[in-house]
């Protein structure tokens, strides 16, 4: 392979197929970059040709797509010293946006020629990795159910999710679980539980927001005993800055920590994507393990 391996989620639909590509190609071409461009079809072949690129020596392996391909590569890049580049191609594209990544293909695209790299962090649960978050209850619940609608009734993806959402608020699943942290051990009850690789801003304007990736350190938040109601609650306060005021609202910081509940499997999200889980789910902080090309 090319010393610069650039891989592309050619399943990921409308703007990754050949004729997007091509296009592609040409800006790594002007950029300078002596380049190959693989259009992987889904995670596991996208997995495979990094291995396949770092076994060959390539020396800047790359991702264009969203938050879950973006993972699924850099999950391979982990720990190797090899840069890591993004090509921010998705809908929401969290990690890129927190390191300061051009959202403007060009510009992504001269970021690969020309940024430095930057060593950050990754989260872990059970031995996958995670660059933005992981969470539990409500919205692996509601992930799971919109693929599902999205597979057997051909929905599209935003009025899916918003059935699926629906669904979800009328069950409305409480999660017991004790969660080991900081060398004590608390019970809680909850709907919903939010991982973050390093801490989000929770209040303001900027919240979902992370300033830094390089502290060391897992976020964690959880919601005691909400009521459907009181999810919007959470929201509204924290828009208005005053989600520190919430005395059922638990945020914690740790290196580590342990998840565990009655239940023999759990579904849990990372970077969107779900997958089922044996408990308990251990949860681990890999500083500077990954290497990532940031502007200059």
């Amino acid at each position: 392979m090319k010393p610069v391996v650039v891989i592309v989620n050619g399943g990921a639909g409308r703007g990754h197929d050949e004729a997007a590509a091509d296009d592609l190609r040409a800006k790594l071409k002007d950029a300078g970059l002596d380049a190959e461009l693989v259009l992987a079809d889904g995670g596991e072949d996208m997995i495979a040709t990094a291995r396949r690129a770092l076994k060959e020596g390539a020396r800047l392996v790359a991702a264009g797509g969203g938050d879950g391909t973006i993972n699924a590569v850099a999950s391979v890049m982990v720990d190797s010293g090899v840069p890591f580049g993004v090509l921010p191609l998705g809908t929401l594209n969290h990690f890129a946006k927190d390191l300061g990544i051009p959202l403007d293909l060009d510009a992504a695209v001269r970021n690969l020629a020309t940024g430095r790299p930057a060593q950050v962090d990754v989260g872990e649960v059970n031995g996958r990795v995670f660059l933005n978050n992981s969470s539990l209850g409500l919205y692996p619940d509601i992930v799971r159910d919109r693929e599902k609608q999205q597979r057997r009734l051909g929905r599209g993806k935003w009025p899916a999710a918003a059935w699926a959402a629906l669904a979800a608020l009328r069950r409305y699943p409480f999660l017991s679980m004790r969660v080991k942290v900081n060398g004590e051990t608390l019970a809680r009850r909850t709907p919903f539980v939010f991982i973050g690789n390093n801490a989000y801003t929770m209040e303001g304007l900027s919240i979902g927001e992370r300033a830094r990736l390089d502290e060391g350190v897992l976020s964690l938040y959880v919601a005691q005993h909400p009521t459907r109601l009181g999810l919007l609650r959470f929201a509204f306060d924290a828009l208005r800055g005053r989600l520190g005021e919430e005395r059922d609202f638990d945020v914690l910081h740790a290196p580590d920590f342990d998840i565990d509940t009655h239940r023999k499997r759990l579904l849990v999200a990372t970077d969107g994507e779900v997958t089922v889980m044996t408990p308990p789910l251990r949860y681990r902080m890999r500083p500077g393990a990954l290497t990532v090309l940031v502007p200059s």
